[in-house]
């Protein structure tokens, strides 16, 4: 399945507001509804999670369609890795240490910065570094 990456940079900004929120904050309940997000991309895929469907519908039409789609499944990968530093951060805030929580959150948010302001997908890039090594069997 294919995808708009402007898409993918939307959902990368708000993923930067909402979590840039949880950590200004310290409010779990941000950081759950995050992951929350997080988890519906994963589960049913980056192009119908709750940021990429309001994309679609607000966004996309006052853009016209793309003039490049890239493979879903970098994307999808990089948000199981948020998802993973949300839960990470979610188990820091709500039973300590305090500062996992605060750690888990800046990373999420830098990653998610990088993906926003750059187009630099981190999670995107550990996917294809993963491809390449099971490929040519390098992993051990």
């Amino acid at each position: 399945m294919q995808v708009d990456p402007r898409g993918q940079r939307f959902a990368a900004a708000l993923t930067t507001l909402v979590l840039a929120l949880a950590l200004a904050t310290g409010d779990p309940r941000i950081l759950g509804f995050q992951a929350l997000v997080f988890g519906i991309a994963v589960v049913v895929g980056v192009r119908y999670s709750p940021y990429a469907l309001v994309f679609s519908a607000l966004v996309r039409p006052r853009l016209g369609p793309p003039g490049e789609t890239e493979d879903a499944r970098p994307p999808r990968f990089a948000q199981g890795v948020g998802l993973a530093f949300a839960v990470l951060g979610l188990v820091g805030y709500l039973a300590g240490p305090q500062w996992l929580g605060v750690a888990a959150t800046a990373l999420a948010l830098f990653a998610a910065f990088l993906n926003a302001a750059f187009g630099f997908c981190a999670g995107c890039e550990a996917y294809l570094l993963v491809r390449r090594m099971t490929a040519t069997g390098t992993a051990r």
